[in-house]
């Protein structure tokens, strides 16, 4: 009896394997934040709906394109609104990055994109008179440098209280990952070649990284840009000069823990430049870095954080 028992409980175990072992990658499309996500992860049960559901939670607090979203209530001046436990996690991580990046992120620079050009389109450009005074008046906030992160990290929550830990979560270029992929493998996820080009959607891929159980964000002048008067106009703005930024760094991926912290960092590497950026690495060994810019005869060249060398 002892020996049929012991039959039976290794039958059950091995059909829990299999069952295991079988559950089918599933993956969920649509758009989100005015871009495209792609969420693909290892379950026996489609889980679009929660999923949409969450990024919902995210779009109420952080859009700035939903009049009745928290920022865009706060940016009225609409005192009653109360600050969720969301929007208190993502303005205290933003705090912690303007304070590490001495300034270069700053999400009170909403007045300074707008006046711009880059939030709400128009064609005249500030005087200098005119960014002096909204240097000094900065009460509107600007999540949209974190908030695809956060999305992602969000999502990320949601997979795993499912139990579920072989996933890839992309919003916009911004990616968590984790586990593997339906073959086994790391995920393998690329970085895109920074193209002078606003409208290009060709994608030719600068590397592909073989990562897991990591986040991912991209920032980059290459995409958002304009020209007027003969001058290019990027859409990175450094809050602490209120100019857009004039260097030779043209995309910065940052890999962290979580992919809110990642978008933001990548953020203030595009306002500090190579040499900056480097600098903030050297303080920070839990963040990695890829960079892309032109040196000095016009070429693309790259520096990339030396552990991730076992990525590629």
């Amino acid at each position: 009896m002892r020996g049929i028992l012991f039959a039976v409980y290794g039958l059950l175990f091995t059909v829990g394997l299999v069952s295991c072992a079988q559950k089918e990658y599933r993956k969920n499309t649509n758009f989100v934040f005015g871009t495209i996500y792609n969420i693909t992860y290892q379950n026996d049960k489609d889980l679009q709906q929660e999923i949409e559901a969450e990024l919902m939670k995210v779009d109420g607090e952080f859009s700035m394109f939903n009049p009745q979203s928290t920022v865009a209530r706060l940016n009225r001046g609409d005192s009653s609104v109360e600050r969720s436990a969301m929007f208190q996690e993502i303005c205290q991580l933003a705090q912690t990055v303007n304070r590490e990046t001495n300034g270069a992120f700053d999400v009170t620079v909403a007045p300074l994109v707008n006046a711009w050009g880059f939030g709400f389109k128009h064609e005249q450009l500030p005087t200098p008179t005119q960014v002096d005074s909204l240097l000094q008046i900065r009460n509107q906030m600007d999540f949209s440098a974190i908030a695809k992160g956060y999305g992602c990290d969000v999502v990320a929550r949601l997979l795993e209280s499912h139990d579920i830990h072989n996933y890839m979560v992309e919003i916009g270029g911004e990616v968590v990952v984790s586990g593997l992929n339906a073959k086994g493998d790391n995920w393998h996820i690329g970085i895109t070649k920074p193209t002078d080009d606003s409208v290009s959607v060709d994608g030719e891929m600068q590397a592909v990284l073989s990562i897991t159980d990591k986040a991912m964000a991209t920032s980059g002048n290459y995409r958002n840009f304009y020209y007027q008067g003969g001058r290019k106009y990027a859409h990175t703005i450094d809050p602490r000069t209120g100019y857009p930024v004039q260097h030779s760094l043209l995309s910065a991926t940052v890999f962290a823990a979580d992919c809110a912290t990642a978008d933001a960092y990548a953020t203030s590497f595009m306002v500090l430049g190579v040499d900056g950026a480097k600098e903030v690495l050297q303080r920070h060994p839990e963040l990695m870095a890829y960079l892309i810019y032109t040196d000095e005869q016009g070429q693309l060249a790259v520096w990339s954080s030396p552990a991730l060398s076992d990525y590629q």
